[in-house]
């Protein structure tokens, strides 16, 4: 009985230390991704463009922004940016979701 709860205990704890291991891993990628997508801040969006080529996708938002979408997909997981552009060519932010 004894022998039991020590390997349950023991597969429990290996368990836990190692979904914490992704998790500071996948927070770590993130901050890198978004250190790199961040120096696009206060640039004008065709160096963008010269960097990572033609957007998917673009539209002008709610305020009247364009917005650059570049979609891609890595190990079957869907990666989407997205640029907000102000009307005088300058990258004003951007999101990042599911990029690694």
């Amino acid at each position: 009985m004894k022998i039991k709860f020590i390997i349950l205990f023991t597969t429990i704890l290996l368990l836990a230390s190692s979904c914490q291991t992704i998790k500071e891993k996948s927070e770590e990628v993130a901050e890198k991704e978004n250190e790199r997508l961040s120096l696009f801040i206060g640039k004008h969006y065709k160096e963008l463009t010269k960097e990572m080529g033609n957007s998917t996708e673009d539209y002008v938002n709610e305020v009247g922004n364009l917005t650059l979408v570049y979609k891609t997909k890595k190990y079957g997981i869907p990666c989407e940016r997205k640029f907000e552009v102000n009307t005088n060519g300058i990258i004003i932010g951007f999101t990042s979701s599911g990029c690694f």
